[in-house]
């Protein structure tokens, strides 16, 4: 699950992880941000597995010949190839996430990057507007969160109805601190 919500303290039935208005003033929200898995595992051994299987394909039009030891290492290299970009894409991908501390006194953001140093945002939640750009904007759906003398984009990595959905709970949220 992309979006994860801790609320100390939780109401009486909420899910893990799902939102709900705390029970008391003295709230605390905790946000948790991670991008899609979109390939498991199983997913990963799958594509492995079919691309060797169609880059064997046309070595065994020249098998017992020596142009198959010209072919052999660029098929080799390609499966490699594939593999290294898949491995790197699921550990960047573990990597990066945003976190949000938000309490009466202060709302606190920090993104952190896969090969960079974490991103720090704060501010007094009194004055942050959280606005969810619809048009003209870099992508659908487009949050950021304006406090300070900064603007702040939440979620980039999630899909438009995610950060929709995460509008509407990141409102409720100040509203009730407020």
């Amino acid at each position: 699950m992309p979006v994860h919500w801790t609320i100390t303290p939780q109401a009486p039935g909420t899910r893990p992880g799902a939102f709900a208005l705390a029970q008391s003033d003295g709230a605390e929200y905790r946000l948790d941000l991670t991008p899609h898995v979109s390939m498991g595992p199983k997913g990963f051994v799958r594509m492995i597995s079919i691309s060797a299987a169609f880059l064997t394909l046309p070595l065994l039009a020249v098998l017992g010949t020596p142009v198959l030891w010209g072919l052999l290492p660029f098929a080799a290299l390609a499966l490699w190839a594939l593999w290294y970009a898949l491995s790197r894409n699921a550990s960047d991908r573990q990597k990066l996430r945003e976190e949000m501390c938000l309490t009466r006194e202060s709302i606190k953001i920090t993104r952190i990057n896969p090969n960079t140093p974490p991103q720090h945002w704060q501010a007094n939640p009194y004055w942050v507007r959280v606005k969810l750009a619809t048009e003209g904007a870099q992508l659908e759906n487009y949050l950021t969160l304006e406090g300070g003398s900064r603007v702040v984009e939440l979620g980039a990595f999630l899909s438009p109805e995610e950060r929709a959905a995460l509008h509407d709970n990141l409102t409720r949220a100040l509203r009730h601190l407020r």
